[in-house]
């Protein structure tokens, strides 16, 4: 039986900013919200040197900028400006980052060992606030996230690592997906349209069609208003024409056309951060918050079901 009233707060594409993480994390009990679910890209996407080049003082390259710091409150403060904007601040010596520099095999070690070590950290948090609060959380990685996350994910006691399953949620059927089709960022998890329609079918299979479903799929239907992108030319530069560059649909059709065959009550989206947008496929609400993570900003949303539909819903940022 669903829960009569049943408010959810929805995020995704934080992309490792330790800040709009933790505003993630409160965002439910603020908005006074029954459960959160999170879209997928989790990770952050760089490793920022920060450069021991005597005791006590430290070199780092952010932006083209060089700063030169020393221990203490302004190494503090732009290590949180770098984890603010999703990258990973690395205290090195200059030999460490020459060998970064000659050895990518040594820099892609560094890069995973952070990666995981703050992924871990993220997952313990995330169990102490949302259980405290008493709060469920359905969690999945994205495309942009490293494949070791699903592992990561898994070791949390409260949150729960949603992915290529249907799992319960207060009477509603959620199943999730956070691969996207083929990019031209060759992101670590990608498939072709083929393998994306194969997997929602399996996971089409799990639902019980006289029950009312939720889709949680990082990629976002075609053509819906919420997969609009830059137009790239072949050698990845922005298409413009009369002095405004060319937005084109780059969304999952297999997504689309499950969406429509199925008709979920609701189906929650990310991965084009500039596509902020709500729409309706049929009797399905569709939306993508967008994302602005560079900014410290978190865009979510926050939708009330009742009775198995939708009865209303809110972008909102903060």
């Amino acid at each position: 039986m669903t829960k009569r009233r049943l408010t959810i707060f929805y995020a995704s594409d934080i992309h490792g900013s330790e800040r709009v993480f933790r505003k993630f994390l409160n965002a439910a009990p603020f908005y006074k919200a029954d459960a959160v679910i999170f879209g997928g890209d989790i990770t952050g996407k760089a490793l920022i040197p920060v450069v021991q080049t005597s005791p006590g003082r430290f070199r780092v390259e952010l932006f083209g900028q060089v700063h030169k710091v020393e221990a203490g409150t302004a190494l503090d403060e732009i290590e949180e400006r770098i984890r603010t904007n999703g990258f990973y601040p690395y205290r090195t010596t200059p030999d460490e980052l020459a060998r970064m520099h000659q050895d990518p095999d040594h820099l892609k070690a560094a890069f995973s060992r952070v990666m995981a070590e703050t992924a871990e950290r993220w997952v313990t948090l995330a169990d102490e606030r949302l259980r405290a609060a008493g709060i469920p959380a359905l969690m999945m990685p994205g495309n942009d996230d490293d494949p070791a996350l699903k592992r990561i994910l898994g070791q949390g006691d409260w949150i729960t690592d949603a992915e290529g399953r249907c799992v319960e949620l207060e009477g509603y059927q959620v199943i999730s997906f956070g691969y996207s089709t083929t990019t031209p960022w060759h992101s670590p998890r990608e498939i072709t349209e083929e393998v994306m329609a194969t997997t929602i079918d399996e996971l089409v299979a799990q639902l019980d069609p006289a029950r009312p479903a939720i889709f949680n799929f990082h990629d976002p239907p075609h053509g819906s208003g919420l997969d609009m992108a830059p137009k790239l030319t072949p050698d990845l530069r922005v298409e413009s024409g009369g002095g405004q560059p060319l937005l084109e649909p780059v969304g999952s059709r297999s997504v689309r056309a499950a969406i429509e065959r199925v008709q979920p009550v609701l189906s929650l989206h990310g991965h084009i951060h500039e596509s902020r947008a709500v729409a309706r496929i049929g009797r399905t609400l569709t939306i993508n918050p967008g994302s602005v993570y560079g900014e410290g900003t978190l865009q979510g949303a926050l939708i009330t079901l009742e009775n198995g539909r939708v009865v209303s819903h809110q972008l909102v940022s903060g």
